[in-house]
């Protein structure tokens, strides 16, 4: 691997930092000591910082020895919040507070842009301009969103952004780029039956919601099957049933709640409004109602084509072609994709290993994302410092009419 030797210099100073960041998580719209910790850290590398975009987001900026004036920029992004789960880990820098951890790998996110940072302060042999991008509340509260709103790409002229995700599945020194979809849209549902109550005894003087909540379900899933070009991907998964409160009793209604997952827009057009005529159409042939509610969340996660080779050949240039694979497409979500509707750019992966680097098991999957056992694998701070700080190299070096 061809590492930047003042990253690897730095790499457990900047460890420090993300261990420290680990064992204060906080949730999304709250990382107030962690904005203050990376603030504090740009402000003494020298690096002009703005803060409070989408509540609590920072950015760095840092001009290149043209003082940035060629007008080019580029917007590279780590996401800051952690979760609301428990924490099993206990070594030292496991979460202080109940109910909030950082299993994603946020912090990790955070420290090797801060890396990218530090080594971009001291090196500014480009021209143009590079943004650090610190957003908030990417675990559901679209904290890319807000940041847009806020007017990140107003204030901060870039021609675009990228963005990096730790990813189980392969060994530290692979990357995983493609271009288009790579994530999916994230979307939910919930849907009220109201039916007639009754005797459980004497069920034909009510109205049953609990067998017309059954016809739904499986009628969904036709959408998928029937109604979706079969090349298209989907889903639609039903994920909590809620109805009465006695054995003996026909509930009067029933209550169904999940999640539909697409790739593109187009789908998500399409199931939903098969879902609504699908729900209406079997309540009314039981002569039931429902009440139908469905809300976009997150759009899916599409990487525009010459941003996604950049990212392929540069990773190529730090750890060789053979450890650059194919980014498979997930139907998990990512808030980045509403930058990634803004501007040109790429969201890529990186692998965080097989969990070799735990001191003591806790189970499976200590690279598993989500997982009580996860923490980040700081071997992956030079690896994705060095990534980021090429990366801007040689977007930046490219011929204006290209970028």
């Amino acid at each position: 691997m061809k590492l930047i030797d003042t990253i690897l210099t730095d790499a457990a100073s900047i460890s420090a930092i993300r261990k420290d960041i680990h064992a204060h998580p906080e949730l999304c719209f709250q990382e107030v000591r962690t904005a203050d910790v990376v603030a504090q850290k740009l402000t003494e590398w020298g690096i002009p910082i703005h803060r409070g975009m989408g509540t609590t987001g920072v950015v760095g900026i840092v001009h290149g020895r043209d003082g940035g004036a060629c007008g080019r920029g580029i917007g590279l992004r780590a996401d800051m919040d952690a979760l609301p789960m428990q924490e099993f880990n206990t070594f030292a820098h496991a979460s202080k507070h109940k109910g909030k951890m950082h299993a994603c790998g946020h912090d990790g996110h955070t420290a090797m842009l801060l890396a990218a940072a530090k080594h971009f302060s001291k090196h500014r042999d480009f021209d143009g301009t590079v943004y650090l991008i610190f957003q908030p509340a990417e675990e559901g509260g679209g904290g890319a969103r807000e940041m847009i709103k806020d007017g990140l790409f107003d204030k901060f002229p870039m021609q675009a952004v990228f963005g990096m995700h730790n990813w189980p599945g392969a060994p530290v020194g692979t990357f995983a780029a493609s271009p288009g979809p790579v994530m999916a849209s994230s979307n939910e549902f919930k849907i009220t039956i109201r039916g007639k109550g009754s005797h459980a005894a004497l069920p034909h003087n009510g109205i049953d919601p609990v067998p017309v909540a059954c016809q739904m379900v499986q009628g969904f899933q036709t959408i998928i099957t029937r109604n979706k070009k079969p090349v298209d991907a989907g889903v639609i998964s039903v994920t909590m049933i809620h109805a009465g409160e006695a054995t003996n009793v026909v509930p009067d209604s029933c209550e169904l709640q999940g999640t539909v997952r697409t790739f593109s827009i187009e789908v998500l057009d399409m199931i939903e409004s098969r879902m609504r005529q699908v729900a209406q159409s079997i309540c009314t042939a039981f002569d039931a109602t429902c009440e139908f509610e469905f809300e976009r969340n997150y759009p899916p996660t599409i990487n525009s084509a010459p941003e996604a080779a950049l990212a392929r050949r540069v990773m190529a240039d730090i750890v060789g072609s053979q450890h650059v694979i194919d980014q498979e497409p997930t139907m998990g979500a990512e808030d980045f994709s509403y930058m990634l509707q803004a501007k040109p750019g790429a969201y890529v992966f990186i692998s965080n290993g097989d969990g070799a680097h735990r001191e003591m098991g806790h189970g499976g999957g200590p690279c598993t994302l989500h997982n009580p056992s996860y923490d980040f694998n700081d071997d992956l701070i030079p690896l994705g410092g060095t990534y980021w700080v090429q990366l801007a190299h040689q977007w930046l070096a490219q011929p204006s009419q290209t970028a």
